[in-house]
């Protein structure tokens, strides 16, 4: 049974063996050496073998012969193939021969086709970075013409268009790696260019500023000569006021701009010499380019605000620097142009850039440059100003600050502080013309000869006439050669009251102010030079220690013409400055109260200086107080006293006829009561009879002075009456008439009445005396011891009279 199963195990394996591919035969093989019957296996391998050879000799046996027909057969054909062989070596070679040619053909073709397609593909590449390179030439060319603006677009579009269509090459990295760096260049080369640019125009804001302020001073010609031309045309109706521009140094200098609009360029033509010349403008001056240019690369750069920031900080450092005055700026008026043109030429260059340029700067920054400007400019005006002495460079500063306001006014900035501080000046102004007004006043009155002026011809009359309002009929039928009653000094003070007045119209000119307000000023600065400056002057010239009393006289007669003159200088006034006198509030001037005053004050003088006089006289009476008897005749002093004061009034005749007998009647009553002083001087102890009556004659020749009436205009014996005091007590004791005295005393209709008891008491203490002591005859001594118990009694009685009037 073992054996069966093997030979069909071993019947399988075979069949498998015959039917398996060879690499798979190998578990077969495994199974066989893994049995037990290895031998019978093999055994039945090889009779397996044995009969595949049978089969295969049968077969061939059955197909020999035509296997002898085949080789038969091929052995022919041998020969033909031979012969074959022949002809297809020799066609092969001739083929060969043929086909080296065509090879070498191909291979050419096929370089030229390798080539073509690299030169399209070069092509290819060539179109795609062509542009890149042409860019980067451009981008090469403008950098070197310094044309960044355009050169950061080239960069931009060489960026983000031509790089990325190039693809990716050594150079187009080696392109992408440096545009930042050619970037950072721009624009530290732009920062550069603005840096110069702002050194640049802080250089030429001096001279920007000239030009500016020069433009404004032709407009407001041509505007003043087309304001002209219309009054013309209307008739010239109305009166024309004499405005003389001061000749200063501000001529073709001054201004008041105009700025085109949108631009800030200056254009305006100046005429000169009939000529016409083109004003550079801003832009011509400096070149704006670098400013644009900045801008525009830093607005590409997205660093528009930093650049915005930078700017306006370094503008306002520059700000700070034009606002800061020179030292000694105050000294020349050429200092204030320097000043006013950097100003001037700071803003205009800001307009200008504000109208330019979208947003660099903007309207309320600059305003508030300009505030800053004007605190500043305004504060230091008013410091430098203040140490100004000369009238005429405050005028011509004036003048400066005008063409300033305007030149600004022009451009849009607002100017109203500038004219308030002009209002300010205009006082200082007026202080100082008032200071140097008074140095030509006393320089006036210390040179005028005080005589009444001589005229020798009609053509020197009407001279002065046409200088001064002068109208006397009655001079006017007497002769050549005559006199006028006043000096000089009458006619240089009238022309220098005039001189001030144009002077003052001179400042007022151009501050925007109405007729009224000039004339109000004007009134308002003539009176302070009348009341304060003119006023002290005059003072000062009547209270002078040299001064006599002719000067005095010719004084009283020199303010009188004055004051008479007062009213034509109001109408002077309303005639420069077209305003009616009669408008209601106008000022009034006061020129004939202070007229007035220096009048009274000079006949005061000539009272007290008459006084002086009679005191000098008085200090040479030597009067023997212990004389037995008078001279009988005036004391000598007293005779030089009344012949000094007739030709004294002598002197008088051209003063009113009120001052000259106030002088006269003063003169009188201080000479009376400087002899009551004299007589009743404590000095003197005693004084005789003699003495009283040499005392007496005195009087009476005073008397006789006053009787003949040195001065006209006294009714009868007015002037008498000065020295009716020392009348009546010389009467008393000359005629010894106590008992009518004490009897009627207090009484109007004492004969006595105007002798005081305590003056004639006390010139009887000094007669008692003199009694008591008088031993020179002792044949009187009775008489003279009778006198004294006498003037006892009348001692005793006035002492008693005046202790009952006191009780």
């Amino acid at each position: 049974m073992a054996s069966v199963e093997t030979a069909a195990e071993h019947e399988r394996i075979l069949r498998e063996i015959e039917s398996t591919d060879t690499n798979c035969i190998g578990p077969t093989l495994r199974s066989v050496y893994d049995g037990q019957a290895h031998g019978l296996f093999m055994e039945k391998l090889d009779g397996r073998i044995r009969n595949h050879d049978r089969e295969i000799e049968k077969m061939c046996n059955h197909h020999f012969q035509g296997f002898v027909d085949s080789i038969t057969e091929l052995l022919k054909v041998r020969a033909e193939a031979q012969k074959l062989k022949s002809q297809v070596t020799e066609t092969n070679t001739k083929l060969q021969d043929d086909g080296k040619e065509i090879v070498t053909t191909m291979e050419e073709l096929k370089q030229c086709r390798v080539q073509q397609r690299n030169i399209a593909a070069t092509i290819e590449k060539l179109t795609r970075c062509l542009p890149v390179l042409q860019m980067y030439s451009k981008l090469q060319e403008q950098m070197k013409a310094k044309r960044y603006y355009p050169a950061l677009r080239t960069l931009e579009q060489l960026e983000q268009s031509c790089l990325p269509q190039a693809g990716e090459y050594r150079f187009c990295a080696i392109m992408a790696e440096n545009i930042p760096c050619l970037r950072v260049h721009i624009r530290d080369v732009s920062m550069s260019d603005l840096k110069d640019f702002l050194e640049s125009i802080r250089k030429h804001s001096d001279k920007i500023g000239e030009t500016a302020m020069k433009q404004a001073q032709q407009q407001r010609s041509l505007n003043s000569a087309g304001m002209q031309q219309q009054s013309q045309q209307r008739g010239g109706s109305g009166r024309r006021v004499r405005k003389e521009m001061p000749a200063t140094e501000l001529e073709g200098q001054s201004s008041s701009p105009l700025s085109e609009q949108d631009s800030g360029i200056l254009d305006v033509e100046d005429e000169e010499e009939d000529e016409e010349e083109e004003v550079p403008g801003a832009q011509e001056l400096v070149d704006f380019s670098p400013v644009y240019r900045c801008l525009h690369i830093y607005t590409v750069l997205g660093a528009r605000d930093t650049f915005e920031h930078y700017y306006r900080k370094q503008r306002r450092k520059q700000a700070r620097l034009v606002l800061q005055p020179h030292s000694n700026m105050h000294e020349t008026l050429d200092g204030y142009r320097r000043y006013f043109n950097q100003i001037v030429g700071f803003f205009v260059v800001e307009d200008h850039v504000l109208h330019t340029t979208q947003g660099l700067v903007n309207r309320a920054y600059v305003e508030e440059l300009w505030e800053m400007a004007l605190s500043k400019t305004i504060a230091a005006l008013r410091t430098h100003s203040s140490y100004c002495t000369d009238p005429d460079l405050v005028l011509d500063l004036k003048n400066l600050i005008v063409l300033f306001a305007d030149t600004l006014q022009g451009y849009g900035f607002t100017v109203n502080q500038l004219f308030d501080m002009l209002l300010e000046m205009r006082d200082q102004y007026g202080e100082i013309l008032l200071k140097k007004w008074a140095l030509s006043f006393r320089q006036i009155l210390d040179q005028d000869n005080y005589s009444p002026i001589p005229v020798a011809s009609q053509e020197e009359y009407h001279g002065i006439t046409s200088h001064f309002p002068f109208q006397d009929p009655e001079l006017d039928k007497t002769p050549f050669p005559k006199k006028l009653p006043f000096s000089e000094f009458v006619l240089k003070v009238y022309c220098q009251l005039k001189e001030f007045i144009y002077a003052c119209l001179k400042f007022s000119e151009d501050l925007h102010l109405s007729s009224t307000e000039i004339d109000d000023m004007i009134r308002k600065s003539t009176n302070l030079l009348l009341t304060r400056t003119l006023s002290n002057c005059l003072q000062y010239a009547i209270k002078k220690k040299n001064v006599g009393l002719a000067e005095l006289v010719q004084i009283i007669i020199n303010t009188t013409h004055l004051e008479q003159s007062c009213h034509y200088l109001e109408e002077f006034i309303s005639y420069i400055t077209n305003v009616p006198p009669d408008t209601m509030n106008a000022t009034k001037l006061y020129g004939t109260s202070t007229f007035k005053d220096a009048r009274h004050a000079a006949e005061e003088e000539i009272y007290t200086k008459l006084n002086q006089k009679i005191d000098q006289f008085l200090q040479l009476a030597d009067y023997d107080w212990m004389a037995a008897q008078g001279a009988g005749q005036a004391s000598d002093y007293l005779s030089d006293l009344i012949a000094f004061l007739c030709s004294t009034f002598a002197v008088f005749t051209h003063l009113p006829g009120k001052v000259a007998q106030t002088a006269c009647m003063s003169a009188c009553k201080h000479l009376s009561t400087s002899l009551l002083q004299l007589l009743l001087e404590a000095d003197v102890r005693q004084v005789s009879m003699g003495a009283l009556q040499q005392f007496n004659v005195d009087v009476k020749e005073c008397e006789r002075f006053a009787r003949a009436g040195p001065v006209p205009g006294f009714q009868g014996d007015t002037l008498l009456l000065a020295f009716i005091d020392l009348r009546q007590l010389l009467d008393l004791f000359t005629q010894w008439d106590w008992s009518t005295y004490l009897a009627d005393y207090g009484r109007p209709t004492c004969k006595y009445l105007r002798v005081n008891p305590h003056t004639a008491l006390a010139l009887l203490e000094k007669m008692k005396d003199t009694s008591r002591k008088n031993n020179m005859f002792s044949q009187f001594r009775k008489n003279e011891r009778d006198k004294q118990k006498l003037i006892d009694t009348v001692v005793k009685q006035l002492r008693n009279l005046i202790a009952s009037h006191q009780s």
